[in-house]
């Protein structure tokens, strides 16, 4: 699992960049039963496309980069017993950004 996990967050950091580059960001949060949960940030947060970059980007590069993935999904959808408590602000680069992103 550890190996799975640490596959997980090295391809998150490939697909960092392209996020980034719309003001957003994305966090790996856990994987449970298959599911990646993560936590987007920056102007990803409010964005209307996040659904999008979640499942037509996200998720399909993580399904076709690591075995045994079958989804992403917000932490925030996450079973309530494994949710940690999150505490996130945003820097001053991120806070005023709000542009349509999509990976």
């Amino acid at each position: 699992m550890n190996e799975t996990i640490e596959l997980i967050k090295t391809t998150l950091d490939k697909i960092r960049p392209f996020i980034n580059r719309d003001g957003g960001d994305v966090e790996f949060v856990d994987f449970i039963d298959g599911i990646v949960y993560v936590n987007m940030k920056g102007a990803c947060e409010d964005c209307m496309m996040i659904d999008n970059t979640l499942s037509d980007g996200i998720e399909i590069i993580l399904q076709e980069e690591v075995p045994g993935v079958i989804g992403v999904k917000l932490a925030s959808e996450m079973p309530e017993k494994n949710k940690p408590e999150v505490n996130w602000t945003p820097n001053s680069s991120q806070e005023n950004k709000k542009t349509s992103c999509y990976i």
